[in-house]
């Protein structure tokens, strides 16, 4: 089979980019430096230059040498481990060499760098594989969704075979689509050819290209097809010996087939009894158990008694898929297992000490927790909708279109009501058409097609999400409907018929829309586009076809769903997938350009997996849009607070040298208390909360006057009785000064700060920040001495009206713009200056937080905007110093921060706002303060997520 352009385009780009990768000065790697490289390869292999786009190759090769990549973080124990992999021990292995050298041709050589020194890091934690004796590690990888972390786990599987694991499990989603894809990618990056059913004919790819040697082909005991998933029948015939080739198990997360795995494992590969139990278990075989998306349906949402001592009840029984994989684990006396997620909240919450007689321990990550650093090309949700900032959200890309047309204000009526049953029919305008913005939706997508073909990408992916119910019936419908309206679109663009009005329309959205992104995206540097060598006319010319190639498929989760992109034999596919559950977490959707999102969970990781937009988008990030509402766009922001917190919480930890376990606890006493569901979260009805280490800060405020001025009176009342305060507080900060317009108060009684939240509303929407909960906290933590004095810092300078609060006591009024309205609601971005919240530490306790942040601080371009180093402290850092010292600078555990701002009002007939933020230093007491959850609302939130 001769080989397609894209191919050759690719073999051209690898060869130029090892040619270039000895370059040590990279501003040398010119574009005149690329061409004559070009001309050398040529020189080499002349029929490949019939029918180069010579541009595109500069521009991949650009693209790959400008990427930069952080450093991973990790927590890890050395309990029970011995190191042992060293450069000797790799010297001569097969698997990786091939995966790398195939990896080559698709990555730029940092990133092929960076998994390489990566998956080291992953394996050595885990243990030897030829270590004698009882062995277990566990650990889990934590990335960002559509990041490859498929391409990372790929990696470590074909080191880890290399080592001499033997049987390699992957557990791989809940769906068929998802296994079957995972199957696919790894009969590529790991097995060398293509698994299918039957005694057909050996079909080598992937790696099998590189090095086909029959001697070190792994078996495979799954297939790539529908029914491809383990069943005993052939299993039967598998005979597993310590001497063989390794084995690769791509399975479901799926009750009847783990029970199925574990008999076989029993019956066909245990060689010996267990002592104590009289178990059957496998002694003479290492496990290597990968656990793909390990926060969906691994944790075990029972709750579990635990005694008086603290320790579990070990006749309890685990939710089923939880105990299975549990027990695959014990059948091994040699095991490890590596969860992979983007959102490992539910795993941190899995408790540290629970064990069952049956299964052993529970799943905790307790050898390692790696957080992945990801290439400065990696578009997350940090970058797609910014992080909180004074005046709302700052950095993030325009890309997100806003939708009001598919539900009515209330939620009830319309197109997509947010609370629809199955069977619903969606009308607008009481027609079964698609509403304007999801027509909208698809021109942007014939756009976005259009223009990659006529930038030379029509070889590549193009792919559109729509998500917008769970149920399969209502999906049905919307494929219909999206199907119909793509078939006008055909028809009118192909024959002529209404095709000026179709033009002009789509000629609207290009003007409006899609010019002005693409300037912002090119002046933002982040996809290193460069100006468009053609205008309107091109895009006509090309739209015919491109309409033609579209196709509009449903994602049900059969393996036919999995939309196997190499089948394309060099075209690019075009799709557009309608779909639910099963289309929202785990599956890739190559070449992602539109997504149109109207799904309305609120819990942190739902929400991260169905972002599906976020990840990489060479040569393309211009022409991605994601339509979505208002909610969701909002709560997309609290996920990129979120993590970005949860992050650095990581790096300061990383820092200390604190292990899993430690970091755990910090995650699961953290107040955002919808981070998962909260069965995973052990308990549906209690939370234990602590606000050690935290910043809280109200930004989901009142409209109504009442509550307004109730707590503008509870605020007087507070200050009305401090003594006398320091005015305009000044401090030495390094080599310089900072300055605040305002008054601090030091050494107020925590019953003054305590009678003040009892007095302040907070709106019941800021479910960070519950004031009679805080007050509760405070009163425990005075009970173990501390928080026991606290600084009062009201603080000014904006550019508002001047508000007078109390007898001498006035402030310029700070203005904040309200992201969004709803009902009762205004709701703000950040309520605090970043640097407020250091204004009670001198300057020595300041400098200790600054280094702290400067020693954990890592260039992860994923997260951060550049690459200087930090030049103020970060909050974590300075609640850390403040609650546990450093150096020549003592702890102070007794002394919180309470910020109080004045908002002008930023509409009409509303009093002056009083916000508040909180800091409470970091500590190791371990207190916690209950919250009691309403699990009606728990259910409401949760029900399309379980």
């Amino acid at each position: 089979m001769s080989a397609s352009p894209e191919d050759i385009r690719n073999k051209v780009i690898k060869f130029v980019q090892e040619l270039l990768v000895d370059e040590g000065d990279r501003t040398a790697i010119t574009v005149d430096l690329i061409g004559e490289m070009i001309d050398k390869v040529l020189g080499m292999q002349p029929r490949w230059g019939i029918g180069l786009d010579r541009d595109a190759v500069t521009t991949e090769v650009i693209r790959r040498f400008s990427l930069w990549i952080g450093r991973d973080g990790t927590l890890s124990s050395e309990e029970g481990h011995i190191r042992w992999l060293t450069s000797a021990r790799k010297r001569d292995w097969r698997y990786w060499q091939r995966y790398r050298q195939w990896m080559e041709g698709r990555l730029a050589p940092a990133a092929v760098e960076r998994l390489d020194e990566s998956t080291d890091t992953v394996l050595g934690l885990l243990e030897d594989p030829l270590r004698e004796g009882r062995w277990d590690r566990r650990g889990l990888v934590v990335g960002h969704v559509q990041s490859g972390k498929t391409g990372h786990y790929t990696g470590l599987i074909c080191k880890a075979a290399d080592a001499g694991y033997k049987i390699i499990i992957v557990l791989a989603g809940l769906h068929n689509n998802l296994r079957s894809q995972t199957q696919m990618r790894l009969d590529e990056g790991f097995l060398g050819y293509e698994t299918k059913p039957g005694d057909e004919d050996l079909r080598i790819i992937g790696v099998g290209h590189i090095d086909s040697d029959p001697s070190i082909r792994p078996n495979f005991a799954t297939n790539r097809s529908n029914n491809g998933d383990f069943n005993l029948k052939t299993a039967q015939n598998m005979g597993i010996s310590p001497e063989q080739r390794p084995w690769l198990f791509v399975v479901k997360k799926n009750k009847t087939v783990l029970e199925r795995l574990l008999r076989w494992i029993r019956s066909h590969v245990a060689n010996t009894h267990d002592a104590e139990t009289g178990r059957k278990i496998v002694t003479n075989l290492p496990l290597l158990l990968i656990d793909d998306e390990a926060d969906h349906a691994s944790v075990d949402t029972g709750e579990q008694v635990f005694g008086d001592d603290g320790q579990p009840d070990p006749d309890y029984q685990p939710t089923a898929i939880n105990r299975l994989i549990r027990r695959i684990l014990v059948a091994f006396t040699r095991s490890a297992y590596v969860g992979y997620t983007a959102t490992p909240f539910a795993n941190i919450f899995i408790h540290e000490r629970k064990a069952t007689k049956e299964e052993g321990p529970d799943l905790f990550p307790s050898a390692f927790i790696l957080n992945l650093a990801v290439p400065s090309n990696y578009v997350g949700a940090g970058r797609v909708f910014g992080l909180a900032g004074e005046n709302g959200r700052n950095g993030g890309l325009p890309l997100v279109r806003d939708v009001t047309d598919a539900s009515s204000p209330d939620g009830t009526t319309a197109w997509m009501p947010a609370g629809h049953r199955n069977h619903h029919q969606p009308l607008h305008m009481g027609e079964a058409v698609i509403p304007p913005s999801l027509a909208q939706a698809v021109d942007a997508f014939l756009l976005a097609c259009a223009v990659r073909t006529v930038r030379g990408q029509d070889g590549e992916h193009s792919s559109m999400l729509i998500h917008v119910t769970r149920f399969t019936s209502v999906q049905k419908e919307v494929h219909r409907q999206v199907e119909d309206y793509v078939r006008q679109r055909r028809q009118r663009l192909r024959r002529g018929i209404g095709r000026k009005e179709v033009l002009a329309a789509l000629r609207g959205l290009w003007e409006s829309d899609f010019l002005p992104v693409t300037a912002a995206v090119r002046a933002s540097g982040l996809d290193g586009l460069k100006t468009d060598p053609f205008g309107w006319q091109e895009i006509v010319d090309v739209l015919p076809d491109v309409v033609s190639d579209i196709q509009v498929r449903m994602i049900n989760g059969t393996a036919k769903d999995a939309l196997d992109y190499a089948d394309q034999d060099g075209a690019g596919l075009k799709v557009i997938a309608v779909g639910g559950d099963k289309l929202a977490r785990g599956l890739t959707l190559e070449g992602l350009s539109v997504s149109y999102f109207l799904r309305a969970s609120r819990m942190y990781d739902t929400l991260m997996q169905m972002g599906r937009w976020f990840g990489y988008r060479p040569g393309y990030l211009d022409l991605c849009r994601l339509y979505t509402t208002a909610d969701l766009t909002e709560w997309f922001g609290h996920v990129a607070d979120a993590s970005e917190e949860l992050r650095e919480e990581f790096d300061l930890m990383e820092v200390a040298g604190a292990t899993p376990r430690e970091y755990g606890l910090k995650v699961q006493s953290h107040p955002v208390l919808m981070v998962t569901s909260p069965l995973k979260m052990r308990s549906a009805k209690t939370l234990m909360l602590s606000f050690s280490g935290q910043l809280v800060e109200t930004v989901a405020l009142f409209r109504d006057s009442t509550e307004l001025l109730e707590n503008l009176i509870a605020t007087r009342r507070l200050l009305d009785g401090l003594p006398a305060p320091e005015v305009n507080p000044e401090r030495r900060r390094g080599d310089g000064k900072q300055a605040w317009q305002g008054y601090l108060w030091d050494n107020i009684p925590a019953a003054d700060i305590i009678d003040f939240l009892t007095d302040f509303q907070t709106h019941p929407d800021a479910h960070k920040v519950d004031s009679l909960l805080l007050a509760r906290f405070i009163q425990q933590m005075v009970a173990e001495g501390e928080l026991t004095h606290w600084t009062i810092a009201l603080i000014g300078g904006g550019q508002g009206g001047r508000l007078t609060l109390s007898d001498g006591l006035s402030v310029d009024m700070i203005r904040r713009t309200p992201k969004a309205t709803d009902g009762n609601r205004l709701s703000i971005g950040r309520l605090m200056s970043p640097r407020d919240e250091a204004i009670d530490l001198d300057n020595a306790a300041w400098q200790a937080a600054l280094d702290l942040t400067r020693e954990a601080w890592h260039a992860d371009p994923g997260r951060k905007e550049g690459s200087s180093e930090p030049d103020s402290p970060n909050g974590p850092a300075v609640r850390r110093i403040r609650g546990m010292g450093a150096p020549g600078v003592p702890a102070h555990p007794e002394r919180g921060v309470l910020y109080l701002y004045a908002i002008e009002p930023p509409e009409e007939d509303l009093p002056e706002i009083i916000a508040f933020a909180a800091s409470f230093p970091a500590s190791s007491s371990g207190t916690k303060v209950e919250y009691k959850v309403n699990n009606v609302m728990w259910e409401q939130e949760s029900s399309a997520s379980e």
